[in-house]
């Protein structure tokens, strides 16, 4: 079947493409970057001179352009056994990747919203759950453990989703030297070829206009291994960045073309997945949050990624909300359905609620089923004459049933919509079984799931093996001072 007819959801004209980008240059020529680690200030001096101890730098529009045409228009990540994972950019793109995540300090308890620390087994049970669901592609680093020390931690984060998910992985690890560990660690314990990698590591700027060292540094050691990297700001309208929309996006594209001219600066042809995660700021409850413009600047932010031929990484959904609730719901079909129509690449952050705080499975398993209908309803529908069936249509008389007809016998099965979550009860049944509530339906499926879901082959063995690695490297750190 062709889908011929197929919706789309678009943003900006050609004309509002280029004078962002004429005013994201501006900004750079005009105010510049600053730069904090002295290595990346010499990586600038070399390219655009200066004086040894300045720490801003201003970037002609040349060299800019020059980096977009130098990094590659498209990537692929694989799985942790050399399998095709998926593929972002132009051309080539698949539509948009979910992942879910990301760095939440807390877990909600499936069946109550309970809200705890978030520790190592929350990690298990977070990329256990991720890997389970085949509406996600990706793992992002789902939690900070809690219970831990806090460099121990965050290797121990990266070795549990290594061992619970044969998914690729996006990495969010804050300490440099944890990073360079787990680096190490996942080269000793996995051997893949350097041409199908399967980890991504995400690093943020911090708006408005600064490259931080934990940025730079572990930007540098990223790109020196050869792995794709995300390079992705958060701002802010009102608080990080202008109030108005156009002013946020204008500021957020020339930062994330900063960050790109860095990363070819490094090494030409250095793989690079730009994208904002653009959010309004409420000044009564000092709470960031998704807005209607917000919706818009993630899509608009993609269009120009797509100008430029460069992979995208947008918004994904994660809200004030308590739980898999109303306020939460209303996010994560705006957020999705939206990325599925536009030229939205990757998803990655996909389960958090109160502002990123905690990781709810029952989110992650609700926005799972939102997930399966906006990829549905975005791939159209076709008009090739086997579907139209126009023979079928003439043979029938008026009022006939089409219930039993040849065209519904063949293909009712393809247009059948179905959750995994929630049974179809009509109001009798519904009233039979109690009235039950969606909400315990599905806190209770996710539950359920969640006790049912095996490790991945290989788990002890890997598990075992990074278990004695940090072991090793903590001993080491002790006793450097490091």
């Amino acid at each position: 079947m062709t889908a011929n007819v197929t919706p789309n959801l678009t943003v900006l004209s050609a004309d509002n493409i280029q004078q962002v980008h004429e005013t994201a240059l501006t900004i750079l020529e005009k105010t510049g970057i600053r730069v904090a680690d002295p290595n990346a200030r010499r990586v600038f001096k070399k390219a655009v001179g200066g004086k040894t101890d300045q720490d801003r730098f201003l970037i002609p529009g040349e060299l800019v352009e020059w980096a977009i045409n130098t990094a590659p228009s498209q990537l692929a990540l694989y799985c942790r056994d050399g399998k095709p994972g998926f593929k972002l950019g132009s051309p080539g793109t698949e539509g948009a990747v979910f992942g879910i995540g990301v760095t939440n300090l807390y877990y909600q308890e499936p069946l109550d919203d309970r809200v705890v620390p978030f520790d190592r087994r929350h990690m298990v049970c977070a990329t256990r759950l991720g890997d389970a669901l085949d509406e996600f592609d990706v793992i992002s680093t789902p939690g900070v453990i809690q219970n831990a020390d806090p460099m121990e931690g965050e290797i121990l984060g990266v070795l549990e989703m290594l061992a619970n998910s044969k998914k690729p992985l996006i990495l969010l690890v804050s300490d440099p030297t944890a990073f360079a560990a787990a680096l190490d660690m996942i080269d000793e314990l996995i051997d893949t070829a350097n041409d199908r990698p399967f980890v991504m590591p995400y690093f943020n700027p911090i708006t408005p206009l600064i490259l931080n060292a934990e940025t730079t540094i572990k930007l540098d050691l990223a790109v020196s291994k050869g792995l794709p990297v995300i390079f992705s700001n958060y701002g802010m309208s009102g608080a990080t960045c202008p109030i108005t929309p156009g002013g946020t996006l204008a500021l957020l594209t020339a930062e994330l073309l900063a960050g790109l001219t860095y990363c070819q600066l490094l090494k030409a042809g250095a793989p690079v997945v730009l994208g904002s995660l653009p959010a309004a700021f409420d000044m009564g409850s000092m709470l960031s949050m998704y807005s209607p413009q917000s919706m818009l600047l993630n899509l608009a932010c993609a269009e120009m990624m797509s100008h430029y031929s460069l992979p995208h990484c947008g918004t994904s959904g994660g809200s004030i909300g308590w739980g898999p609730d109303l306020m939460s719901g209303a996010i994560l079909w705006a957020n999705h359905l939206s990325s599925t129509l536009g030229k939205i690449g990757l998803v990655p952050f996909v389960g958090n609620n109160f502002d990123s705080l905690a990781f709810s499975p029952a989110t992650v398993v609700y926005a799972a089923e939102i997930i399966q209908f906006s990829r549905e309803f975005s791939q159209g529908f076709s008009l090739d004459p086997e579907e139209l069936g126009l023979d079928e249509i003439l043979s029938m008389e008026p009022g006939a049933s089409y219930l039993t007809s040849q065209l519904t016998l063949q293909k009712f099965k393809a247009y059948m919509q179905s959750s995994r979550v929630w049974p179809m009860l009509s109001l009798e049944k519904w009233q039979e079984k109690g009235c039950p509530r969606a909400g315990d339906i599905l806190r209770k499926h996710t539950d359920k799931l969640l006790r049912e879901i095996l490790p991945p082959q290989g788990y002890e063995q890997l598990l075992s093996g990074g278990e004695e690695f940090i072991k090793k490297v903590c001993k080491t750190m002790r006793k450097t001072g490091k």
